[in-house]
């Protein structure tokens, strides 16, 4: 096997000298200081984490400003006392944790991983075998099928292994079908050139490198029961028969009041629990086409709000929806005007960290449901 070299800066080193609990034995409740009474993680009723993306890395680095995670310090004390999980939005993706064959980068996802032990949150791991964001080593390198399995498995393997004990949930297996319940078997390197057994592999490599760790299936437009979110129940209830260590099923959740809300979301996440599987909502916004403005009309705030409740209020509403998470939590760093031209304005923060009626239907929802 080839030497491999593991990259990491001597600050996040030290950061990782603070104790690192057993994550799924931090809740809200147990966030002491950090749990600051009015906040959305102090709202939460026990056994239900709330988390964040922590903004970093991808589109971020094309962006006119620094680094927001280790730059901005609000943002960090926001992210800190309002969230009890953290998932990195792009700083444990193939590029940038692995940009070459042969070197990882893990100083990002170390300072995650230490940021969250130190505010006594859980980590969702994001993503371990997806068609988007790898490195063109791998997208354009002349491998065979071996090869390509073999470095699979030594990424997975790696990854999964440092965060031992220390990431509560991995996003495994990402975006797999397409709208139509197919398998991406043209744009998915690892599908088109190992097969969809490969699947079942990483779930088994995955559990192995780390067997406390839940893992998930995790995808978008699969909040309503439709052919996509056929197919992953179809394969699931596959693989969970061979005895292939799959624990819950994800709904990415990036809503657009464009079209109506998903109404049949807890009927969806409903029948996932049945097979006994945990369920999580785990990159929730909801993006709007801005008035020529650029400023949300109440009207659209409030649609807005009503998308973020009925979506907390679907997961609250099945028992084994335990993991509640918006993809990003401020304006400030969103995705969505990067990605959606002419729409924005999906989170339930302004730039400014002033709060939107988004984020107190979050809470008072969080709140009702706490006093049951």
């Amino acid at each position: 096997m080839r030497a491999i070299r593991i990259v990491t800066a001597s600050l996040v080193a030290a950061a990782l000298s603070v104790p690192l609990a057993w994550p799924g034995l931090a809740t809200p409740q147990d966030g002491g200081q950090h749990a600051e009474r009015g906040t959305l993680r102090a709202a939460a009723p026990r056994g239900l984490v709330i988390g964040s993306a922590a903004a970093g890395g991808g589109h971020h680095l094309d962006q006119p400003y620094p680094d927001p995670f280790t730059s901005d310090r609000e943002y960090r004390r926001l992210l800190g006392s309002e969230f009890s999980s953290v998932s990195p939005e792009n700083q444990m993706k193939w590029d940038f944790v692995h940009p070459e064959r042969d070197r990882y980068e893990f100083g990002a996802a170390d300072a995650i991983v230490a940021f969250a032990a130190e505010r006594r949150q859980v980590v969702r791991g994001h993503t371990l075998l997806w068609h988007s964001q790898n490195p063109a080593w791998l997208e354009e390198g002349d491998f065979s099928a071996e090869e390509l399995r073999s470095i699979l498995r030594e990424h997975v393997t790696t990854v999964v292994g440092r965060y031992r004990g220390r990431v509560q949930q991995w996003d495994v297996a990402n975006e797999i079908f397409d709208d139509t319940g197919a398998l991406r078997t043209q744009e998915n390197i690892w599908l088109r050139e190992l097969g969809p057994g490969i699947v079942a592999d990483v779930f088994r490599w995955a559990h192995r490198a780390d067997p406390r760790a839940q893992l998930f299936f995790n995808d978008y437009n699969v909040e309503s029961v439709n052919a996509k979110s056929d197919a992953y129940f179809a394969l699931i209830t596959d693989l969970r028969a061979q005895r292939v260590p799959v624990h819950g099923f994800s709904v990415q959740a990036h809503l657009s009041t464009r079209y109506g809300f998903p109404a049949d979301l807890r009927d969806n996440l409903q029948r996932f629990d049945d097979l006994g599987l945990a369920t999580a909502v785990t990159e929730l916004d909801v993006r709007m086409d801005l008035p020529e403005s650029g400023v949300p009309t109440a009207e659209q705030l409030a649609q807005q709000a009503d998308y973020y409740r009925r979506t907390l209020q679907a997961c609250l509403d099945v028992e084994g929806c335990r993991s509640f998470t918006i993809w990003g939590f401020t304006d400030k760093y969103s995705w969505v005007p990067v990605f959606f031209e002419g729409e924005g304005s999906a989170t339930v923060m302004r730039e400014d960290f002033s709060r939107k009626p988004a984020y107190h239907a979050l809470r008072r929802t969080l709140h009702e449901a706490r006093r049951r």
